[in-house]
């Protein structure tokens, strides 16, 4: 088991010092992968983890343990506990819209707990915040160890304006627990996750599944934006499962596209899917 202690500060992130125990070898930086980063021009972090434990594959490592806002990568948690506390018991049911008109088109509209994750509806999520209470929200995620919560914060903004932090190594290892299914959650709240969560198709190729979720982290300066997840290879032995948590620098709308395209990229070139 290694431990690893990092102090990093950039812009108006907060100073943080972490140190934690990592139940995978990290190794040292991936060349290829930080190639990848340097086409494109952006600045973040990657950290791919196969479920045995024997390949981690990371770029800008010391990146990879800071923790930073966690957007709307905290949905996927954010659902567990919705589902586990009864405030949304099955993914088809109406989730009526407040009639305010948002930005994004997606929203304007009645939502299902799988099309508010999927579009990553806000406001659906913040009426979900406004029935499992601040005091639930402390407790799991203290429990779970889930980043670190900044008090005091905001019941329907705290994943946003960078109150809930987390790194892409507590990333992995989230996503980890979440497909073992070590959490303290119902199987039925876990069929629910993995039914919204999924995505297709692969690389084009129907022997890979892939569940994941985007993030994007507005409210700080430079904004963050996330693709973190879990890829499961023909077979789903323990060696055909594997995690990542990407994280990069958001300078303009036309990055976002590079959150998901540079960890498939980064996923090909490493072997994990073809």
């Amino acid at each position: 088991m290694r431990h690893i202690t990092y102090t990093f500060s950039s812009g108006r992130y907060s100073i943080l010092v972490i140190c934690l125990s990592l139940s995978f070898p990290v190794f040292a930086e991936d060349s290829a992968i930080g190639l990848l980063f340097e086409k494109y021009g952006v600045t973040g972090t990657m950290v791919i983890a196969s479920q045995n434990g024997n390949q981690t594959f990371t770029h800008n490592e010391a990146r990879s343990n800071v923790r930073f806002a966690a957007a709307s990568t905290f949905k996927i948690l954010n659902s567990l506990i919705a589902l586990e506390e009864g405030i949304v018991s099955d993914p088809n049911d109406i989730i009526k819209w407040n009639g305010k008109h948002y930005d994004i088109p997606e929203w304007n509209r009645d939502q299902t707990l799988e099309s508010a994750f999927k579009v990553s509806c806000v406001w659906c999520y913040q009426q979900f915040a406004q029935g499992i209470g601040a005091d639930k929200y402390r407790e799991y995620i203290k429990k779970l160890n889930y980043g670190q919560l900044r008090e005091p914060f905001m019941l329907t903004e705290f994943w946003l304006d960078g109150a809930l932090q987390i790194s892409a190594v507590e990333q992995v290892e989230f996503l980890r627990k979440v497909y073992m299914r070590v959490l303290p959650f119902s199987s039925r709240t876990y069929d629910t996750l993995k039914k919204i969560m999924r995505v297709d198709p692969v690389a084009q190729n129907p022997g890979y599944r892939l569940w994941a979720k985007s993030g994007w982290a507005t409210r700080i300066t430079p904004q963050v934006g996330w693709y973190v997840g879990y890829i499961v290879t023909p077979g789903e032995t323990p060696d055909d499962v594997w995690y990542f948590a990407t994280n990069l620098e958001i300078r303009n709308r036309g990055d976002l596209a590079l959150r998901q395209h540079i960890t498939l990229q980064a996923l090909k070139l490493t072997g994990v899917i073809n």
